[in-house]
């Protein structure tokens, strides 16, 4: 078991860049960014206040839409 949290980092890494390589290794970290800001609050300015029956039928409307044939 790895004891220190810096030789962790050092060796997860290494294992990452061994699998993957360099740029990829950096590249898969950095989907796990955690960004900024707090979306508990932004999403309520974001997303339309629908109760669940709305949202249900909105879904419903769309892929019925995007079912349809399209003339051509």
């Amino acid at each position: 078991m790895i004891a220190k949290r810096a030789e962790l980092r050092a060796r997860g890494f290494q294992a990452l860049v061994n699998a993957l390589g360099w740029v990829d290794a950096v590249r898969f970290l950095r989907e796990y960014d955690l960004g900024s800001g707090d979306y508990t609050k932004e999403r309520e300015s974001l997303l339309p206040d629908l109760r669940i029956e709305e949202m249900v039928a909105e879904i419903e409307r769309i892929q019925k839409e995007a079912s349809r044939p399209t003339g051509g």
